[in-house]
């Protein structure tokens, strides 16, 4: 089987493989940005290094040898001049340059502009995304300021655009929080429908290959 890496061309996609693999322990992690020309460049380095596209079985040898496992997680869109990468470790050894953080390190992860958090579900600890409370205070201000001034269109038209960012658990209370105030402070339109997140594919497969392009 040749060795691959999925590429997320939305960040739905990006940010739930993220969420799927915190599960299986890959806890550490380290991020950055590249140019398009050169993100296969760095995955084949990545793979090269760590072993990004190792199969389950070659997972299991390296664990085996106390070795760190590591996936790459890239956000690269259509015609994108830059690719957005997070890269995510188990523990084991070999990964010590990368001076990696814990996903429990404060500040918590901001990546592609959500934050990571915990919250309850099912009696069990869980990992979802939200909105930084930075943006939440800039939507709250523009929803303010539109409901005085009974700009009941420029409300309608943000809440659709709030509810259409993705239906993380963390990002669903907020957008409902969101629905609430305008309707607690005058909005008579209908509010928008809250999706929740379906299962979507981490993207289509990149080959890598062991050698160092870069």
């Amino acid at each position: 089987m040749p060795a691959a890496t999925p590429i997320a061309t939305s960040k739905t996609a990006a940010l739930s493989r993220v969420l799927d693999s915190l599960p299986k322990g890959y806890t550490r992690y380290t991020y950055g940005t590249v140019k398009a020309s050169k993100a296969v460049s760095l995955a084949n380095k990545f793979h090269t290094r760590y072993g990004i596209g190792c199969t389950p079985a070659q997972r299991i040898t390296r664990k085996q040898y106390g070795k760190a496992n590591a996936l790459l997680v890239m956000f690269w869109p259509n015609d994108a001049e830059h690719v957005e990468w997070l890269m995510l470790f188990t523990a084991g050894s070999g990964a010590e340059s990368e001076h990696l953080r814990n996903i429990t390190d404060k500040p918590r992860l901001n990546w592609l502009g959500y934050e990571l958090v915990r919250h309850a579900a099912r009696g069990k600890t869980v990992w979802t995304w939200k909105r930084p409370k930075a943006e939440m205070a800039e939507h709250l201000a523009f929803l303010k300021d539109a409901l005085v001034k009974h700009h009941f269109g420029v409300v309608a038209d943000a809440l659709t655009r709030i509810a259409n960012q993705p239906g993380f658990h963390g990002v669903r209370e907020q957008s409902w929080s969101l629905c609430q105030f305008a309707r607690q402070n005058g909005y008579p339109g209908e509010l928008p429908f809250l999706f929740y997140l379906q299962k979507v594919s981490h993207g289509d497969k990149l080959l890598l290959t062991d050698a160092d392009e870069g």
